[in-house]
């Protein structure tokens, strides 16, 4: 056989069932191999749109997603995807072509170097050279990739390798068990727990990748401790329990921040180190058990008192089954700080103001919305509102991107989440300035045939950068910009398109988009005035005395 039909081979033995993304002339022969194949082709618009998709997939369900692109241009347009899935720890294996490379036929035209421009932004990046070479290496990408910590992957695929005769055999998918935590290290965890005052618990993005909600709910409800979590770790355990804070979505100065401040042990559970760190340790201060698949990477604001390095849920279901918490202990200044940051969190849930607020729109998604319908977000100032309001009542139905935080990433991962899980419903929110880096994707959205709803919080500006401008004094410069006519710009591709004149119009558009077949767009006016007032002076309404 050829080499592509081997790698197409190579793939399907991986579970591949979609690949995302704009073939070239130097992959015609692998677009040919896939033409019989299991493997479906999603053409975008776009190649990191393809990226964004791919990524979504390992996300979701933590096997990689595959996307693919020709040389030169095609190739570099993967970087921004390669990023985001590298910092967001979501397992993707880019496939590009490349010119010949037994002999030339057009010099250098369109020839980048892409093997070595993703090596800083993946964790493995090589060229086949020899088709005989590909079960191997699509067995190692696809291992990579997954490993902890997961990431990006690079392949290369010159025209004529791909066109080579080749008579390989591919290599069986074999799994691995992660190591256990070395007991001594379970027992002092179990120590400082045990002999803490106010221990808090902090759960991350890699207690999210890995599924570890069941036994860390096990420990909560055995110790009575509370917890918090980061943007990446929302949803672990379900956020109306009892023992919740909130959501580390501020560096510091939250009302979350009086609970860490006053305890003297937080047991970090999957900490990952793209996250802004969602508390600062002084030398003297609380102490941190820092429980993860690896050891801590030490800096100047972390620096934990004890690594407990295996698999997270093994680890968390050892020390739950051998602690034995003692009495006494006073967790009442957690509660009253749980009740200050619902009463702020809430504050504005049921204000009808229009344009309208982010919280509104917060509060209306959460009550229409199951626990299992997915919100996907783009990157921009609406996402603090949604990390800090939104409750999550499982794993990964709030995906929004706190590690690259790159704009345009929201659109194609409601699709790809929206293919995945097609009786789930998906709403995609933007910004205007992130939805327009890659609306070009709705034609894709609508070739699909996704049931979708896309929400633009339309005010005309980069507002996040506003918001930051105005928190450091500067004036309000270089961020305004004018939007085309979104509801015509959605019907141009077939969509719906809705533009809403108050909340409770909002409310009954939102109902029907959600219940309607087919993408619908709705173009709405956000209020974004309070932010400031809110967000930057937050600790000015409280000492932390409470």
């Amino acid at each position: 056989m050829k080499t592509s039909d081997l790698m197409v081979q190579a793939l399907e033995n991986e579970g591949i069932r979609y690949i995302y993304g704009i073939p070239g002339e130097e992959n015609l022969d692998f677009l040919n191999s896939l033409k019989g194949s299991k493997i479906k082709l999603i053409l975008t618009r776009h190649e990191q749109a393809a990226g964004f998709m791919a990524a979504t997939i390992g996300r979701l369900t933590g096997k990689p997603g595959v996307c693919l692109s020709t040389l030169g241009p095609g190739a570099t347009n993967f970087v921004t995807a390669a990023a985001y899935a590298q910092l967001g720890a979501m397992p993707m294996v880019m496939i590009a072509g490349q010119k010949p490379i037994r002999k030339s036929k057009q010099g250098r035209f369109q020839i980048v170097d892409i093997v070595d421009l993703m090596r800083p932004i993946s964790k493995y990046s090589e060229q086949i050279v020899d088709g005989n070479r590909v079960p191997a290496m699509v067995r190692e990408a696809f291992r990579i990739a997954i490993e902890e910590r997961p990431g990006a992957v690079y392949l290369e695929l010159p025209e004529d390798i791909a066109d080579e005769q080749v008579d390989a055999t591919l290599f069986d998918v074999v799994g691995h068990r992660r190591p256990d935590a070395d007991d001594i290290a379970i027992s002092a965890a179990i120590n400082m727990i045990e002999e803490a005052e106010r221990p808090l618990l902090l759960i991350g993005a890699g207690a999210n990748r890995k599924q570890a909600g069941p036994a860390l709910l096990k420990f909560v409800e055995k110790t009575g401790i509370h917890f918090f979590n980061t943007q990446l770790g929302k949803g672990v355990i379900d956020e109306r329990h009892a023992k919740f804070l909130g959501t580390a979505a501020l560096s510091d100065n939250d009302f979350l921040h009086c609970a860490i401040n006053r305890s003297d042990l937080i047991i970090n559970v999957g900490h990952d180190v793209i996250e802004k760190p969602p508390f600062f340790m002084e030398k003297g201060g609380k102490d941190v058990i820092h429980l993860n698949f690896f050891p801590a990477q030490i800096d100047d604001v972390y620096f934990p008192q004890l690594n407990v390095v295996g698999d997270i849920t093994r680890s968390i279901q050892k020390i739950t089954d051998r602690i034995d918490m003692p009495p006494g202990k006073d967790y009442s200044y957690f509660e009253r700080v749980k009740a200050e940051v619902l009463s702020h969190t809430t504050k504005y849930f049921g204000d009808d103001r229009f344009p309208i607020l982010p919280q509104r729109v917060v509060k209306i998604l959460r009550d229409k919305l199951s626990g299992e319908d997915i919100v996907t977000l783009d990157n921009g100032v609406y996402k603090i509102w949604f990390a800090r309001n939104y409750e999550c009542y499982q794993p990964n139905t709030l995906l929004l991107d706190n590690a690259l935080a790159t704009m345009g990433a929201g659109l194609p991962s409601a699709m790809a989440a929206k293919q995945l899980y097609p009786n789930k419903k998906v709403v995609s929110v933007n910004g205007d300035g992130g939805f327009m880096m890659n609306s070009q994707e709705l034609e894709t959205a609508i070739r699909m045939e996704l049931d979708l709803v896309v929400i633009i919080l339309n005010d005309n500006a980069y507002g996040m950068i506003k918001w930051k401008q105005e928190g450091m004094g500067f004036d309000n410069f270089g961020l305004d910009y004018n939007n085309p006519d979104f509801v015509a710009y959605a019907e141009s591709f077939g969509a719906v398109g809705h533009r809403p004149n108050s909340v409770d119009n909002f409310k009954a558009i939102l109902d029907v988009a959600l219940n309607s077949k087919g993408v619908h767009l709705i173009d709405v006016p956000v209020d974004y005035s309070l932010n400031h007032v809110i967000l930057n002076k937050l600790l000015k309404e409280t000492t932390c005395i409470l």
